[in-house]
């Protein structure tokens, strides 16, 4: 599914015009972008959790020379379904 397809589900499901959709799913991924960049959870119930972690220097192994590499330290997002959402994927 991409940002459009979400965005004719919200036309469709709540009956905004396509730009009211628009503007409401684009502001949506604006607030959760900006959460997520100032370092905040995002914890949406029923659905799961948005965490920014940071993830420190570490070696690493080239796969073309076999040489060790430094990768540097940086921010990853992870994603981590309720239990809602998870008994709804496996029933």
């Amino acid at each position: 599914m991409t940002k459009v397809d979400i965005i004719s589900t919200v036309y469709e499901k709540v009956g905004f015009s396509k730009k009211e959709a628009m503007r409401v799913v684009e502001t949506i991924f604006d607030i959760m972008k900006e959460t997520l960049e100032r370092g905040e959870k995002i914890k949406i119930s029923g659905f799961g959790n948005f965490v920014v972690r940071k993830k420190r220097n570490r070696r690493g192994r080239n796969p073309q020379t076999g040489g060790d590499i430094e990768i540097s330290a940086r921010k990853i997002m992870t994603f981590k379904p309720s239990q809602v959402l998870k008994n709804e994927l496996n029933r």
